[in-house]
């Protein structure tokens, strides 16, 4: 019993700690996060990326682990970065639509908007839905050709 016990602790702690290292919490609200990042932007003097996504989503993971490893300087000196978890596709759609639907081919999807909400740049063609495949240097090139192309306000 004192092995089972153990066993149920050890789980708990390791639930918990793949919990917390995903990337979108399940309880923000989307509608909330990205008022406050287009007024964080503002502030900021930089652009909003906005990341659609879910945790269940293997190249959701991988994107996020790659704006928080190699990309992070270049996204965070341009970018307020918002996390819009669309859960199985059944949650802040409203906000997918608002944006031209960049999840129709798939997740990960990205939006670039000005602080005022224009849109800049967005995945149309599901170009980040297959991060597994670009590793981190092609996520960085990515997000590379993204900053050239659309200069911060």
């Amino acid at each position: 019993m004192k092995s089972f016990n153990c066993l149920v602790v050890g789980l708990g702690f390791s639930f918990a700690a793949l919990a917390a290292s995903l990337p979108y919490d399940d309880a923000a609200d989307a509608h909330v996060a990205l008022q406050r990042g287009l007024s964080d932007a503002q502030n900021q003097n930089k652009d909003v990326l906005v990341i659609f996504g879910a945790n269940w989503c293997e190249d959701c993971r991988v994107l996020d682990k790659a704006m928080r490893g190699s990309s992070a300087s270049l996204i965070d000196s341009r970018f307020v970065v918002v996390k819009i978890n669309v859960g199985n596709f059944n949650k802040n759609l409203d906000l997918a639509k608002r944006y031209g639907n960049p999840i129709q081919r798939g997740i990960p999807a990205a939006v670039v908007v000005t602080p005022i909400d224009q849109v800049l740049y967005s995945t149309k063609a599901g170009e980040l839905a297959n991060a597994r495949r670009m590793g981190e240097s092609g996520i960085y090139d990515f997000f590379s050709k993204v900053v050239m192309t659309h200069q911060a306000p």
